[in-house]
């Protein structure tokens, strides 16, 4: 306990130290980025250095073999930048293609909310990364390019692959904990209906009211996009066409406005004819009332 005391007694008099400590926590932080940063360009790197290889070892083949004339050895040279392209254009489309399942899945947008707040200076830095590697995108892998605009098409596919696995990394890492407990209840209410809203159990009128809440819960806490919004809608008119799929179908127009028309009514049955019985007694008002003589 004395050296526990002693150890408190001693941060009291040294308190300052917590800023050179911040100071070397920021520094470490830093140097994984930059450690991340330098992984994925040495991998696209190595990308190049492949093409580069197989572009040498033609030449060398072209050395033994007849010498090829210049369109040959340019042609070589177009189909290893082609190559090079395509294996950039899958890595970028997959690093896109990851980012939208964020950006279009509302279920994934309540749960991770960074990723889809430009707010976040990790992901307004992927957010940059992503534009400046769009624009730098070729047209094609045909498009006739330099090999300066490959390197730099090279350089940004790399930037924007780092920039999206941190900000993946953060936001998943934060989660809901940049909102106030208001709030973080407003989402899990959301969270719960969006289960419901696409919930094939539930009934049209559920679905519907559960779709409806959830856009109330998350109005001024998330910006859905409207992607994102359509995607949702599809989603709970799906589950809708499919509820009313299983519902029996009826192409009468009168059963269909009102259930209770299409249930057949009895048919009226006739009051039986009374017949005399022979053997009865005449009624004595009829024995005793005089006829009347149609002429008087």
């Amino acid at each position: 306990m004395d050296a526990l005391n002693q150890i408190f007694e001693w941060f009291g008099g040294h308190w300052w130290i917590i800023f050179p400590l911040m100071g070397v926590g920021g520094a470490i932080v830093g140097r994984l980025q930059g450690l991340s940063r330098q992984h994925h360009k040495q991998k696209l790197e190595t990308l190049r250095l492949k093409g580069e290889i197989k572009a040498a070892q033609l030449a060398a083949r072209g050395q033994i073999a007849p010498q090829l004339s210049p369109r040959e050895i340019a042609q070589q040279q177009a189909n290893s930048s082609k190559e090079l392209l395509e294996r950039l254009f899958a890595e970028h489309d997959e690093i896109t293609a990851r980012w939208l399942d964020y950006e279009l899945d509302v279920a994934k947008m309540i749960a991770f909310p960074a990723m889809s707040d430009g707010r976040q200076p990790l992901t307004a830095a992927f957010l940059r990364a992503k534009k400046i590697a769009d624009a730098l995108r070729p047209s094609s892998s045909d498009a006739k390019i330099t090999e300066q605009q490959v390197t730099e098409y090279l350089d940004a596919v790399g930037n924007y692959a780092v920039a999206f696995e941190i900000a993946e990394k953060d936001a998943r890492r934060l989660r809901d904990s940049t909102f106030t407990d208001d709030e973080r209840k407003r989402l899990e209410r959301a969270q719960h209906m969006l289960k419901v809203a696409v919930d094939q159990s539930a009934t049209p009128a559920e679905r519907q009211t559960a779709y409806r809440r959830v856009r109330e819960e998350l109005d001024g806490l998330i910006d859905l996009s409207d992607a994102a919004v359509e995607n949702l809608e599809k989603k709970v008119a799906l589950q809708l066409e499919q509820g009313r799929a299983q519902e029996p179908v009826t192409t009468d127009p009168i059963a269909a406005a009102d259930p209770l028309a299409s249930v057949p009514m009895p048919e009226p049955v006739a009051d039986p004819i009374p017949v005399r019985d022979p053997l009865a007694k005449a009624d004595p008002l009829r024995q005793t009332a005089p006829l009347r003589n149609p002429e008087h």
